[in-house]
């Protein structure tokens, strides 16, 4: 660099140093153009210093980079807990009072960002939505890398600068996240440029990679497939001219790797991606020393080095003296404006990362083209007629999905290798899996460009379709039901980038985050116990009403349908769970559209009351709860004709809630309309019955409701056994009724118990025997003369 760029990079690094530190402690007096007292300085200091002056200082050099370059980049950072850092950037670059008017770029914004910083009724102390240029949560420790690659799919001009951060670098979803570059086609994908920031320590503990020798640490990144380019030091005048090098170089190899694919006329071989490593001192140009123990360079700097500017007169002048430190005089005008030392530092509005609309997708979603469900529907005449595999129906759909929408390279598969065994391999008619390793004669459907992504890490499948998401496309992940909980926290942060996104407006809708939880807990029974697990609902249960959707399609046409309305959603966490085995079609495409549009309802062809009051209610949610239900009903309509039984599905499971607790929820007069007020309700469900009781709670006949469902009960056995064992079969729930109907006392009543039992003793002998189900099980049709 020149010596006047390298003046104006470290007077926007200074003065980004400077907005950090003064979030952090400063309520007032934000320039200290009088002497500092008491009542201008937060009673609480909070946030993280440790990790921001060297997020600021990768920011300055991306921003150099950008205006020499002229870069389409945007910023994700690890180190979430630098929100200082970006908050400060988002100021000096005007982008924070673009979204925020009233926090002007001048001295009274100045001191309206200060005090607002982790400050009640402020905002939070990480990188969040509030922060223009963000797509990545500050709480999510781990996954800034696979969000990265996520953005970088399908968006070909967009360099992604993705900080990683030491403690971060030691997690398993960003050890995994390496490996990303495999999946990257460097003639229709964007880039990726990790930067490595080893400042040594995490919160009270020295860091691993940053402990490590030099060669080891080489060694590690190579293998990775990346080509490191090391920046080290603190010498900041030397550092600066370093660290310019090492981005030219970078931005140089990138476009030379992304050059030779797009030219190509086959593709290349896979490239060694450059990085970045990055070694400063934690806390760097922070205090030295307080109270006479080492701060800057230690643990001791992870987040406010000076604890007792408040109270104690000598830790505020030393708090003056580090303010004083960046020469602030030099940055910000007699208003309290950046100067045009520190401006000229800044890319044209265009380019600036606290601007770029990939960090807002919703500015650039697309709406997908969605065919009709129902072109793709099984057709039926009469419920059972016919059978199909769920999911195997569905990925049919998703081929014309991705078929429809090719041009647009909008829309994406990703699965944690089990798209094929999870019957989406339909898909493949159409496209590929993305793959960009060896391929060797006996492997299929791999090639450099692809729509399905696929790799064992539900953390890094979830990652790249979050990064997908935020920046402005559609996606589907499908996992077995027991292993997506591995995801877990993920969910978590991106329902709470969702809740606070909506509330800010200038932040767009994005294409909802849409799970198909198939292999499910009642058809993994060749698996065993440790694959059965439906608890993933509960957990996505638990989140916001304004976010959370779970669906429990009864049959393949119902899966259509809610398939077509979830892809079109926006800003949801959309959960479908499905089986892929072959199973009984109970209603056709228009009986299915009607059906989901109600989200629960009266199977009247499988009902006897009429119209009227029901003896009981039998009601199911989940494929094969309906099926056992349906197959308890046609032995109580047999066996005992007068019983008067009422039918209920339910495939949106918030509808069960109170409309006062979730806009999906019913009245209580709907829901008294379906469920009755004083009549037994024998419910099988899909998962942990304590769901449908947390539910139903305040229903006026929430007193009758009995739930079966998964009860911990597993083994590696047959399909109808796991029903069996978890108590939630067809004699079962034949049982259930008997005991529950007060006016099934009789001996008929009595008779098919005894019945039930011996056939529940029947089915135990058969499967020790002959090691299958039993023939009138997996032989059962639902009759439509009981009709």
């Amino acid at each position: 660099m020149s010596a006047e760029r390298l003046r104006s990079v470290d007077a926007y690094w200074r003065a980004a140093n400077y907005l950090t530190a003064g979030q952090i402690y400063l309520m007032d007096n934000p320039l200290l153009r009088t002497p500092l007292e008491r009542q201008h300085l937060k009673p609480r200091p909070l946030g993280h210093w440790g990790t921001s002056p060297g997020l600021n200082f990768i920011y300055a050099h991306l921003n150099r980079a950008i205006i020499d370059h002229d870069l389409d980049a945007m910023y994700v950072i690890g180190p979430g807990h630098g929100g200082p850092a970006l908050f400060a950037n988002a100021w000096l670059e005007g982008n924070y009072t673009r979204t925020r008017p009233d926090i002007a770029r001048d001295g009274h914004g100045m001191a309206t960002l200060f005090r607002e910083f982790s400050f009640p009724g402020g905002v939070p102390s990480h990188v969040a939505p509030e922060v223009p240029g963000s797509i990545h949560e500050g709480g999510e420790l781990g996954y800034s890398l696979a969000h990265a690659y996520g953005a970088a799919l399908d968006n070909p001009n967009l360099l992604v600068a993705c900080v990683i951060g030491d403690g971060e670098a030691e997690t398993g979803p960003l050890a995994a996240s390496w490996h990303s570059n495999k999946f990257i086609n460097a003639a229709t994908d964007g880039a990726v440029l990790p930067i490595l920031h080893l400042n040594g320590y995490k919160i009270a503990n020295p860091a691993v990679l940053a402990r490590i020798t030099d060669g080891e640490l080489d060694c590690l990144l190579r293998g990775y497939g990346h080509h490191p380019i090391y920046v080290g030091g603190d010498d900041p005048q030397q550092l600066h001219q370093d660290m310019a090098a090492a981005l030219s170089r970078a931005v140089a190899m990138i476009s030379e790797i992304q050059n030779a694919a797009r030219t190509a006329s086959s593709p290349l071989p896979r490239p060694q991606w450059p990085m970045i490593v990055l070694r400063t001192p934690k806390g760097w140009t922070g205090p030295r020393q307080v109270d006479g123990l080492p701060v800057e360079g230690t643990w001791r700097s992870h987040q406010v080095p000076i604890a007792d500017v408040r109270t104690d007169p000598q830790h505020r002048r030393q708090f003056v003296e580090w303010l004083y430190s960046y020469h602030p005089d030099e940055l910000f005008d007699e208003m309290g404006c950046p100067t045009t030392l520190v401006t000229d530092n800044i890319p044209a509005p265009e380019r600036q990362m606290g601007a770029n609309p990939n960090a807002n997708g919703g500015l650039l979603l697309t709406p997908l083209h969605l065919p009709a469900f129902k072109e793709f529907a099984v057709s039926t005449v009469r419920p059972g007629d016919a059978t199909a595999e769920p999911t195997r129906t569905l990925g049919r759909y998703l081929c014309e999905v991705m078929v429809r929408n090719a041009c647009y390279r909008n829309f994406r598969l990703f699965g944690p290798d089990e798209t094929a065994s999870n019957r989406l391999g339909d898909v493949y008619d159409v496209t590929e899996k993305q793959w960009n390793a060896a391929v060797l004669p006996t492997d299929e459907h791999l090639a450099h460009d692809g729509r399905v992504l696929e790799v064992l890490s539900e953390h890094l499948c979830q990652g790249w379709l979050e990064g997908y998401l935020l920046t402005g496309r559609h996606g589907l992940l499908n996992s077995y039901e027991a292993f997506a909980h591995v995801v877990d926290s993920m969910v978590n942060q991106h329902a709470k980038w969702l809740k606070v996104s909506r509330q800010l407006p200038w932040r767009a809708p994005i294409a909802s985050l849409n799970y198909l939880i198939t292999s499910h807990v009642w058809r993994q029974d060749h698996n065993g116990f440790s694959h059965q697990d439906p608890g993933f609902i509960d957990h996505v249960a638990n989140k916001r009403a304004e976010i959370a959707r779970i669906y429990l399609p009864p049959d393949a046409n119902t899966l259509l349908s809610v398939a077509a309305h979830c892809l079109a959603s926006r800003d949801y966490i959309n959960v479908i769970v499905a089986g892929k085995n072959d199973a009984p079609v109970w209603l056709t495409a228009e009986q299915a559209a009607l059906h989901c549009a109600r989200g629960a309802d009266i199977f009247e062809w499988a009902s006897t009351d009429a119209g009227s009051v029901p003896d009981v209610v039998l009601a199911c949610a989940g494929d094969v709860p309906t099926t056992e239900v349906l197959a308890a009903v046609s032995i109580l309509r047999n066996r005992l004709p007068k019983l008067k039984i009422r039918v209920v599905n339910v495939v949106d499971l918030f509808r069960l809630q109170s409309d006062t607790q979730h806009s999906h929820g019913m009245t209580d007069a709907e829901y008294d309309t379906l469920f009755t007020t004083d009549r037994p309700v024998i419910f099988a469900y899909h998962g942990y019955p304590s769901l449908i009781h947390r539910l139903t709670y305040r229903r006026r006949n929430h007193q009758h409701l009995h739930v079966r469902g998964y009860l911990e009960e597993g083994a590696t056995t047959t399909p109808f056994d796991m029903l069996v064992l978890n108590k939630m079969d067809r004699f079962q729930l034949v049982i259930d009724t008997i005991d529950l109907t007060p006016r099934l006392d009789g001996p008929g009543a009595s008779a098919l118990r005894a019945d039930m039992l011996a056939t529940q003793d029947r089915h135990r002998d058969w499967i020790r025997t002959y090691g299958e189900d039993m023939p009138e099980v997996t032989d059962w049709r639902w009759d439509p003369n009981t009709e």
